[in-house]
């Protein structure tokens, strides 16, 4: 299809349509990209879950489960686009950006341009940027306009921390880290402005096409963020924690419709696994739980409770049933026998505050879930109140079936728009889970991908859960629940949403093969699984 002002839109694996502005980049094109967004989401299109804008383009999630009929979908995403192609500019807001220059790469950056330190900060604080892009962390902007001549590579080793505030150059871009994360930019300053907060209607301070301006300034020294403790024992405790395993959080099914602010979904990375649990114990599907990976708790039962795990299965509980535990019972999951990761449900859902509409934990920025972070030694959780009593247990066979980890993995692909510069060789080939794989990302160990870039020149674009990006090292990486939701890197195809559990399940060492699908048959794939969860949730009723 084509318009006016843009090309699309075009599918993006089986979840996502995309729209690509004719003119290219440049602050005229950021606007146009805005205004877009903007009145796509007006529309209010049925079954759409989220808009990213990004430098040159649109994207559009949906849920296809929601869609009676994708033709219809990607029309009312066009008529859209239409609406929007005379527009001239999105809505704008300028903002003010105190920084300290103290950075500990300002002397490199300094020496690698041969110039001063005041010359460093004359030239950035010189023009006026423009936000082309949110992503990599919540609220955080991709800054368009930074002089050439400060443009300067990112480090050879990022740093494992660098501190939330943090002002930085990586290439010909400059930014302000929001939180605290890893990182390979060049620190030149800091600032106290607050990029992200919890406490505003809209959290996210910029939107793409807003105005910054970056101002020296003498700031006092950052404040040390205090560190997460156990909360104190209450009386109504229904878990305390007496070993945390390998890796614990507290997960729902995330929290959509926030990407535009650079808030990845999150939940759990195999949510069918979540769902059934919370079916076995007579919970919403949507309710918080467990999310235990390789290693599970130990866990102290304080009340009456009624639990059921699926997923991995572990020693410690019998998989796909509801089971009754009496006060002062301790469950030891132990080891994973088989995949990665298993689904703890207890009956009322554990009961955490809600950020952003969700339970889940998002730890790249510190935020939901239990203190933002891992289960740890003393941790006392509580459960709601059940919503009803079970009269029967669930048909272990049918939840097993579903969930239970295969080997090898097949994983559904459709090709993405970057494949070509693979060849074929990427679909016949056979990998290995890797090690090195967390929530945001299963990464694939094998022989190095042909063709592999670094993404310079390459703009960055939306990724979602299952987009398979391929790093310079020429080894995929399956983007998971917690992935970034702007990604640099060539995208070699999409899993499709129907084998996103089996992603998530891969622990280090399984093998790994692509079959390629096509459109119509992933939609079809993600039907044929919601039917076997409707039958036990049928079943239970």
């Amino acid at each position: 299809m084509k318009m006016a002002s843009f090309y699309g839109p075009e599918p993006v694996g089986d979840t996502a349509v995309t729209l690509s502005v004719k003119e290219g980049r440049g602050a005229e094109t950021v606007r146009l990209v805005r205004g877009l967004a903007d009145k796509i989401r007006e529309a209010a299109i049925r079954g759409i879950v989220d808009v990213v804008a990004s430098p040159g383009r649109v994207t559009v999630g949906y849920d296809p489960l929601a869609v009676a009929n994708f033709e219809e979908l990607r029309a009312a995403v066009a008529a859209a686009a239409a609406g929007a192609g005379g527009m001239k500019a999105g809505r704008s807001l300028e903002h003010e950006i105190p920084v300290s220059y103290d950075g500990p790469d300002l002397e490199q950056v300094c020496s690698l341009h041969g110039i001063e330190p005041e010359q460093v900060i004359a030239r950035h604080t010189e023009p006026e940027y423009i936000v082309e892009a949110i992503g990599f962390l919540p609220g955080f902007g991709y800054l368009a306009g930074l002089p050439a001549s400060l443009a300067t590579p990112r480090l050879k080793t990022p740093r494992i921390r660098v501190p939330a505030g943090s002002v930085g150059i990586g290439g010909g871009q400059t930014g302000v880290y929001p939180f605290s994360s890893p990182g390979g930019w060049n620190l030149i300053g800091r600032t106290n402005a607050r990029l992200f907060d919890l406490g505003r209607p809209r959290p996210a301070l910029f939107d793409v096409g807003d105005r910054v301006r970056f101002v020296k300034a003498e700031l006092p020294p950052p404040v040390a963020s205090e560190t997460a403790v156990p909360r104190e024992r209450v009386e109504n405790t229904t878990i305390t924690v007496i070993e945390p395993g390998l890796f614990t959080t507290v997960q729902d099914l995330g929290r959509p419709r926030h990407r535009a602010s650079g808030v990845p979904l999150s939940g759990a990375a195999d949510g069918v696994s979540l769902r059934l649990a919370n079916l076995l114990v007579g919970n919403p599907e949507s309710a918080a739980g467990l999310e235990c990976t390789l290693l599970g708790p130990t866990l102290r039962f304080d009340q009456d409770a009624v639990i059921a795990l699926v997923g991995s299965p572990f020693p410690g509980l019998p998989l796909g049933v509801a089971t009754r535990v009496p006060a002062g019972t301790v469950v030891p999951l132990g080891h994973a026998t088989r995949g990665c990761r298993g689904y703890l449900a207890v009956a009322g859902g554990i009961d955490v505050e809600p950020v952003l509409g969700s339970r889940s934990t998002l730890l790249t920025a510190g935020l939901g879930g239990f203190a933002g972070r891992p289960l740890a030694k003393g941790d006392c959780l509580t459960a709601g109140e059940p919503e009803r009593t079970l009269s029967q247990n669930g048909p272990p066979t049918l939840v097993r079936g579903l969930t239970t980890p295969e080997r090898p993995c097949v994983l559904r692909i459709i090709p993405g728009e970057h494949a070509g510069l693979f060849g074929n060789r990427p679909w016949s080939q056979t990998y290995c889970a890797s090690s090195r794989s967390d929530r945001m990302g299963t990464r694939l160990d094998g022989e190095p991908v042909e063709g592999s870039a670094d993404g310079a020149g390459m703009a960055s674009v939306a990724v979602f859960p299952g987009t398979v990006q391929v790093p310079p090292d020429g080894r995929p990486i399956v983007l998971l629940a917690d992935a970034q939701t702007i990604g640099g890197y060539p995208v070699l195809g999409h899993v499709i949403a129907a084998d996103l559990p089996r992603a998530a399940q891969l622990r280090p060492g399984d093998e790994v093969h692509w079959a390629q699908v096509s459109l119509s048959e992933a939609h079809a794939a993600l039907r044929e699984r919601e039917a076997v969860i409707t039958a036990v949730r049928e079943t239970l009723r």
